[in-house]
């Protein structure tokens, strides 16, 4: 009885343990330590099964990690068809109504040891590639246990034991399907946060980030610069002409302008290493980058200028941009870093600018009535060379 409290009491705290993480690294290693503390393992890993590619990927290393095992390995993956326990075994069970049952493998490989412990055998071939693992990391025997999660094969727990150490027995796999089975209530209830908090960063309309993101990472970003005065930039876009569109053509119309501006934004976003693009709301749009130098950010807002101009519908963009790497004054909050680029993008549409304004700088603002005709072909002109 004292054995079976315990292993509640290790369920309920795996279980709160995954529940109290708050990213989905925190819920994986909740799992793998919590699992590999219930089954009195030495070593735990949680890896997915990624279909596209056919391979498990390790997700986390947790416990006593052999020579060249990461806790959370960038590149850790394994082609299914070595295993072919994961695609036949599970698919097999599932088809027939059964439930995808855990399984025990020995570093010696034995037939006579796994049917002592009432493990299940495969047959030739079946757990090569895991025997031949645990001899190479010098572990005695593991316990694989299927994750399910929304009724397909997600991935895999895996716990192991130590040469030497008493070999996984029926029970333990029996317990291992159980705990399987919280680690996937948890992991389901990961995703779900992570989609919750997603939404909550992210523009429904565009794709891109929101307000409340930017509000976020610009006071991220200029702790950094306070503390290591890292460059931060911020350019502050408004698109020009999206009432009228709207008024002409219907909010549908100027809907697909502000993702079609949206789309252009992000891949000019994509020029700066780290850069977030986002939507502040409206027709206000941001780039937030912090690291590259200010003429290299200038150089990607005038681009985003000219992209903007060569929409079929609008009439361009209006761009303000305030960095601290350029002669501003003490940059002590992020409003006063967003309001400087905010007064600059206002200069910008005043002046009905075809270039950014920079806050701290004189440069000349180059207007649309000292610019060339802005017909289909011009348009394209004012690009150079570029393709």
């Amino acid at each position: 009885m004292g054995g079976d409290d315990a292993r509640l009491r290790a369920v309920v705290s795996l279980a709160q343990t995954m529940a109290a993480a708050h990213t989905p690294r925190g819920s994986w290693r909740a799992a793998a330590l919590g699992a590999c503390e219930a089954l009195g393992g030495s070593f735990a890993a949680l890896s997915v099964w990624e279909r596209g590619p056919g391979q498990l990927r390790v997700l986390v290393n947790a416990g006593q990690r052999a020579e060249g095992e990461e806790e959370f390995p960038e590149a850790e993956t394994y082609p299914v068809h070595q295993f072919p326990e994961i695609t036949e075994f599970l698919h097999e069970q599932w088809a027939g109504g059964g439930e995808p049952d855990a399984w025990v493998e020995t570093a010696d490989g034995a037939a006579d040891a796994g049917a002592a412990a009432g493990v299940r055998e495969y047959g030739s071939g079946y757990g090569r590639e895991r025997v031949a693992a645990l001899r190479r990391r010098g572990r005695g025997c593991c316990v694989v246990a299927p994750i399910v999660l929304h009724g397909r094969a997600w991935g895999e727990l895996y716990v192991a034991r130590p040469v030497g150490a008493p070999v996984f027995a029926r029970e333990d796999a029996d317990f291992a399907t159980v705990l399987a089975a919280v680690v996937a209530a948890g992991i389901s209830q990961t995703e779900r946060l992570e989609e919750v908090r997603k939404l909550a960063f992210t523009d429904p309309l565009t794709g891109l980030a929101n307000r409340r993101a930017v509000d976020v990472r610009l006071d991220e970003a200029v702790e950094r610069h306070r503390a290591d005065g890292a460059v931060v930039s911020l350019v502050v876009c408004d698109l020009n002409g999206l009432k009228q569109v709207n008024d002409t053509h219907g909010h549908a119309v100027g809907d697909r302008l502000l993702e079609r501006f949206g789309s252009v934004l992000s891949r000019c976003g994509a020029m700066l290493p780290g850069a977030l693009a986002a939507r502040l709301g409206g027709d206000e749009f941001c780039l937030l980058t912090v690291g590259p130098e200010v003429d290299d950010v200038v150089r990607v807002a005038t681009e985003l200028c000219e992209r903007a101009a060569e929409l079929e519908l609008g009439d361009g963009v209006a761009c303000g941009i305030a960095s601290t790497g350029d002669p501003i004054g003490p940059v002590v909050s992020a409003r006063r870093l967003f309001r400087l680029a905010d007064a600059a993008q206002y200069r910008a549409k005043a002046a009905r600018s075809v270039k950014p304004v920079v806050a701290g700088r004189d440069g000349e603002v180059i207007r649309l009535a000292d610019s060339p005709p802005r017909s289909p072909h011009d348009r394209r002109h004012l690009r150079g060379s570029r393709p």
